[in-house]
């Protein structure tokens, strides 16, 4: 059976997040798990492969969307960090055994996060172009203090017509969330992608976390022509190889 395409609510705090929108692919384990970008959605060209993947493999699987984005309920300007990771925590809680996180981007970040605090709800972790704490690195001063006095900041989006906003709120939740300042307690195995063309996240990055996880087991794949989506055919292929393998 599939999941509902229509906001489903799932709650594990005292404080009702949005209700989620998901599309489950049942199958055989470890089930996967994607964890999409900033202001992505299901629907992106990962997402939908992973799926069509999962389907002809017979792995169990699973997109969805944050409160705020897509299909999901509630405010995009009022989600946070934080509440898109518990979102991913509640979607978690469909399983019941450890599952493959898959984050690209900002949901790498997030995939990092729910490694190292839930352990024992990952079987293995793939990072595509990972963001961790990007609200550090990846905001100039002038636009850290326009967050600060106004509240949002606009910035022109590669990858659609309407700019891609940011808040304090977020960024603020951000900030308190950073975790590659020292070693990260991550021991499951760990697979990281990242574009040498990448214009958002630098590679550089990806080699950061390789010194800061504690893994054993955590490998790098760089693309030399590959950018910050890595969404083509070949960037798929490697994407889903990397996931059978682990």
């Amino acid at each position: 059976m599939f999941g509902p395409w229509l906001p489903t609510p799932i709650s594990m705090t005292d404080t009702p997040r949005p209700a989620l929108a998901y599309r489950l692919t049942p199958g055989k384990g470890p089930p996967v798990l994607f964890l999409p970008g900033y202001a992505s959605d299901m629907e992106g060209t990962k997402a939908l492969a992973l799926e069509a993947w999962a389907k002809a493999a017979g792995r169990t699987f699973v997109r969805f969307d944050y409160a705020g984005c897509g299909s999901s309920a509630g405010a995009f300007e009022e989600q946070t960090l934080t509440g898109w990771r518990d979102d991913a925590l509640e979607i978690l809680d469909l399983f019941g055994e450890p599952v493959v996180l898959v984050g690209s981007s900002m949901g790498g970040w997030i995939a990092l996060m729910i490694a190292r605090d839930h352990p024992e709800k990952v079987a293995a972790l793939v990072g595509i172009a990972a963001a961790a704490d990007f609200t550090d690195w990846g905001f100039s001063m002038d636009e850290k203090m326009t967050l600060l006095q106004d509240g949002r900041i606009e910035r022109p989006s590669p990858y659609s017509d309407q700019p891609t906003v940011f808040t304090s709120r977020f960024w603020q939740s951000g900030e308190a969330s950073r975790m590659t300042a020292a070693a990260i307690p991550i021991f499951c195995p760990v697979r990281l992608i990242h574009g040498l063309g990448d214009r958002d996240v630098p590679a550089e990055r990806t080699m950061h976390l390789i010194g800061m996880i504690k893994s054993a087991d955590i490998q790098a794949t760089l693309i030399k022509d590959g950018d910050h989506r890595l969404s083509r055919d070949s960037d798929i292929a490697l994407l889903i190889r990397t996931i059978e393998s682990l």
